[in-house]
Formats: C-alpha cells, structure tokens, sequence
C-alpha cells in the first residue's frame, strides 16, 4: 500500500542528477516542510520543528527538474509516500522519502513563465531560442549533428539525456 502525499516545503539541498540502471533520468532533492501554529497565550505565530523529506523524481519529470530548480527555492511535490526504517552498529532512523508524480514552484513566492518541454536533451531554455543553421549545411551534416547530440555525455554530473517519446506521446494526448 503506498500513501499519496502533497508537501509544500524549501528544496534543502541543490538537486542531484543520476541515471537510473535503465539509463531513465533521475533528479533527487532534500525537501525541508516547516508549518507555522498561532499561539494565543503569547498572540504570536511560532514556527513549528522542520520535517524533512528525501524526493525523487524519474524521467522526464526528472529532465525539467534538474533544469528547473535549485537549492533554496519554494516548491509543491505531490507523491506516493514511503517510509523505511533503517539501522547500522551504531544507529537507527526512519527515511521519509516522496517518489515525486508532480512538481513545481510554489506560486505564493514565485510568479513563473511556462514553457513546453519536449523529450530533447535542451533545457526549457535551449527550447525556446531558435536554432542557427548555416545555409551552406548539408542533410548529412545535419544527421551526423542529431546522431552526436543523442550520444551519453557524463561530464555533467552524470546526468544522462534520453528520448522519451513515450512520455511525450501521454502528454500529447492529454492536451488533445
């Protein structure tokens, strides 16, 4: 049985790319909730102990993440919530992890620009900047260009691209 959760919190630390076994994208953060609770005998707010939650996201929800967020950024993870406990010779805890299906900024503190990602390895920035081409380019040229930019590139924390069409395909779908 897997719990579905919705937490507002502070990314805690700066998101880290990786790639899963299957070569999918992995983009994972520490997510630091802190609540706030009036109290009436003082007429104040008083901030209440940080939970802290351990996200991850896969695929292409990784892929916009690891270009979208970074530490210290107001965020909305909504997930299906898994708890392990855990001990070694010299202690024990509990890991509260949020496998993440949507994520976002959290419009209270931010306003945002939307822009459509595609299962490219560009970033949503890249996305948005036309391409320069140079007229006197061949099409074989032009297929030697496409085949370098999908070839695994680690230099960047490991970070693998892949095209998902698969996951553009659903999209697609939905918006129809």
């Amino acid at each position: 049985m897997s719990d579905h959760i919705t937490v507002s919190g502070i990314i805690g630390t700066v998101p880290r790319r990786s790639v899963g076994k299957n070569g999918a994208p992995i983009t994972s953060f520490r997510l630091a909730s802190r609540q706030s609770h009036l109290d009436r005998a003082k007429d104040e707010w008083v901030e209440d102990e940080s939970s802290w939650y351990s996200v991850t996201t896969f695929r292409q929800l990784a892929t916009n993440a690891a270009s979208s967020l970074s530490k210290g950024q107001h965020v909305i993870v909504s997930g299906r919530l898994v708890i392990r406990t855990w001990s070694n010779a010299e202690k024990s805890g509990i890991d509260v992890d949020i496998l993440a299906d949507a994520l976002g900024h959290d419009l209270t503190w931010y306003t945002t620009t939307p822009v459509r990602s595609n299962a490219s390895s560009k970033t949503p920035a890249e996305q948005t900047r036309p391409e320069q081409v140079e007229p006197a380019e061949s099409a074989e040229s032009a297929t030697a260009y496409e085949a370098e930019s999908r070839q695994i590139d680690r230099s960047d924390d490991g970070f693998v691209p892949i095209d998902i069409d698969a996951d553009q395909d659903a999209y697609a779908r939905l918006d129809s």
